[in-house]
């Protein structure tokens, strides 16, 4: 089962609900979209206006995560942070060297720089340097980065203002609504202070088709693969009281469908969401990449070098920010990425990596990150997150 094509396929079912129905749509959240303490944070994280370093973890925590894996932990004195990649926090196969969770703790960084500046301080991160490698036998935390703090001038930006509304869209875009060249402008120089990372933007419709082709290809190659399957199965969080009792990974509002196809879908037993899937995923993850006009990647010289996968992270997470705050959408479609670790994990020939280079067409750079941004046709709705109380060591 394609994680990304599971519940976009439910969408198309249409079931009639009596009897214990409306226990079971009250059961499952269908009336509660966005409520609960799995969604507090996005509410509250400005709350306490007297929270210290604490308001800037309430920042990191709202930032991307891939499969809402949230690996992150914060260690918080006065005068600086430490973050930690909680390594058993993983999808397993589907993410072989934690390359994705450490893009996912750059975002966090990146949220917390953003707040750190708006909070009065001036902040300066040290990352620690590694080589990333399998997924630990006994996984445990590891420090990934330290913020020292000082007194500094306040500094809100839109890119600070835009973190509660940040969220990944999975509906269609509008294709006919072109992006403005403003902005692509603007996107292409997010990396600028990063020479160690940097950002290809395809909007041609000749380019987007090549991406999109290998992008579907690797998407359905990956998932053909038990394990990968069963890694990525265990973060989807079909039922209402899943989603409050973990706060993290993806789940059925999220999932980019209408109103009414959601809340049918929460009303589902599993087996009937898996076969409307196996019904509706044709074609159906292609044409949502093909509806936003514009695909990006991000690259680095290793995509295997801890420090890069962060600096990416906190590229990607200042193009969704920047892409929120003007009125845009965006999502990741990595699956390219993801085979390519896959590959090597396996000892496979490395033939994705060949042709992404081929999309990018400079050897200097390897791709680590792909993107889609655009006009989206239905509201993105927000991810669980877990409680400040989980996240501080």
């Amino acid at each position: 089962m394609q994680r990304r094509s599971f519940l976009k396929g439910a969408g198309a079912v249409t079931v009639v609900v009596v009897g214990s129905g409306v226990w079971r749509a009250y059961d499952q959240g269908v009336f509660s979209v966005g409520e609960g303490p799995a969604y507090e944070p996005w509410k509250d994280w400005r709350k306490n206006s007297n929270a210290g370093t604490l308001a800037l973890v309430r920042a990191a925590i709202l930032a991307a995560s891939p499969h809402n894996a949230q690996p992150w932990l914060f260690k918080v004195m006065n005068s600086s942070i430490e973050l930690y990649i909680d390594t058993k926090r993983n999808v397993g196969a589907l993410d072989p060297y934690l390359r994705e969770e450490h893009i996912g703790m750059g975002c966090a960084l990146e949220n917390l720089m953003l707040a750190a500046a708006a909070n009065g301080y001036a902040p300066t991160v040290t990352l620690v340097p590694a080589k990333l490698a399998p997924i630990p036998a006994e996984p445990k935390p590891e420090l990934v980065a330290h913020v020292d703090l000082v007194a500094g001038n306040r500094e809100e930006s839109e890119l600070y203002d835009a973190i509660p509304r940040r969220h990944t869209n999975r509906s269609t875009y509008s294709p006919q609504k072109p992006i403005p060249p403003q902005f692509v402008d603007t996107l292409s120089g997010l990396a600028s202070d990063e020479p160690d990372v940097k950002i290809f933007l395809f909007t041609a419709e000749a380019d987007r088709k090549k991406i999109v082709e290998i992008s579907s290809a690797a998407n359905t190659e990956i998932y053909s693969d038990p394990e990968v399957d069963r890694g990525s199965q265990r973060w989807i969080r079909i039922h209402w009281s899943s989603v409050q009792k973990f706060r993290d990974g993806l789940t059925i509002d999220a999932f980019g469908m209408p109103p009414i196809a959601t809340a049918v879908s929460k009303m589902m037993p599993l087996w009937m969401l898996k076969w409307a899937a196996s019904r509706g995923a044709m074609g159906g993850y292609s044409n949502l990449m093909l509806s936003a006009p514009l695909i990006g990647i991000i690259a680095v010289h290793d995509r295997y070098d801890r420090e890069y996968c962060l600096r990416a992270g906190r590229i990607w997470q200042r193009a969704h920010l920047l892409a929120t705050a003007r009125g845009l959408a965006g999502r990741p479609c990595n699956e390219a990425v993801e085979m390519i670790d896959h590959e090597k994990a396996l000892g496979k020939q490395a033939r994705r990596a060949g042709l992404l280079g081929d999309v990018i067409a400079d050897a200097a750079w390897q791709p680590t990150f792909v993107f889609y941004m655009g006009y989206p046709t239905l509201t993105a709705r927000a991810s669980p997150r877990r409680s400040i109380e989980s996240v501080v060591l």
